[in-house]
């Protein structure tokens, strides 16, 4: 079994030393979902302008970029690419998020936080209206490292 990377052979936390690695092409895909009453989905799909939907959209693209900030031990990164896409369907919203760089260091924990984040603004906006709603499935779909 692989060690924890963010524990020392002393038990101590620590950041990962990725000074010795070189830049690579990183993209990371995540998803999340809301889920919620078909009346409520219904509701943000009719919404003029789908306000809540492009707030959610901002509020992950916002939290990508300041995952550093939020995680302790992860580093900060130069982020060329973040896409945060959402689709209501009949029982809740389903939420992507694509992230990219070009570093030492990949972008998973980028993408997992823009899709809680979004998935959160989603679940503010609409709570008033619907108490039974749930976070689940927030996922790594794919990572991917190429030589930059």
């Amino acid at each position: 079994m692989a060690e924890l990377s963010h524990v020392s052979k002393a038990g101590d936390v620590r950041m990962v030393d990725v000074g010795a690695k070189p830049p690579s092409h990183r993209r990371a895909v995540a998803r999340a979902t809301v889920r919620m009453s078909g009346e409520t989905a219904r509701r943000l799909r009719e919404l003029p302008k789908g306000d809540a939907l492009v707030t959610a959209q901002l509020a992950g693209i916002m939290a990508a970029k300041r995952t550093s900030e939020l995680i302790p031990l992860c580093h900060p990164l130069p982020l060329s690419h973040i896409d945060v896409s959402l689709e209501v369907g009949h029982g809740g919203v389903e939420i992507t998020g694509v992230v990219e760089t070009t570093a030492q260091t990949g972008v998973e924990m980028e993408a997992l936080t823009a899709v809680s984040v979004a998935a959160l603004t989603v679940y503010d906006m609409a709570k008033a209206i619907d108490k039974e709603m749930s976070i689940s499935d927030v996922t790594l779909v794919e990572k991917t490292k190429e030589p930059a």
